[in-house]
């Protein structure tokens, strides 16, 4: 799984939305978060939209580059987080979906 946040729920479902169009995720929930951090040399205090994107360990890289690429902040936290466990059938369905081999563009081939 991998961790973002957004300003707003428009970057959040626009994020989301082309993470699973482009098979990087099988699923993207978006949550309603407040966060307090550091920046610009004082705390800082907003809501934000948290992304919990349901991906594969060996899919980081793309998820990375597709959030940098798409993402309005100048820093935005990107965090990988392994899953050591859950559900076969959820794992395998995630699997098929986010499969390297599985993309849209090997599928037109």
């Amino acid at each position: 799984m991998v961790l973002t946040t957004t300003p707003n729920r428009e970057e959040a479902r626009n994020l989301a939305r082309g993470l699973v169009h482009e098979r990087l995720a099988a699923c993207v929930q978006l949550l309603d978060i407040e966060s307090v951090y550091w920046w610009e040399n004082a705390v800082q205090q907003d809501a934000e939209v948290l992304l919990l994107i349901k991906t594969l360990c060996e899919r980081y890289e793309e998820v990375e580059h597709y959030i940098k690429a798409h993402h309005s902040y100048e820093v935005p936290e990107i965090l990988q987080i392994p899953t050591t466990a859950g559900y076969t059938g959820y794992i395998e369905w995630l699997k098929d979906y986010v499969n390297a081999n599985n993309t849209l563009n090997n599928e037109d081939n």
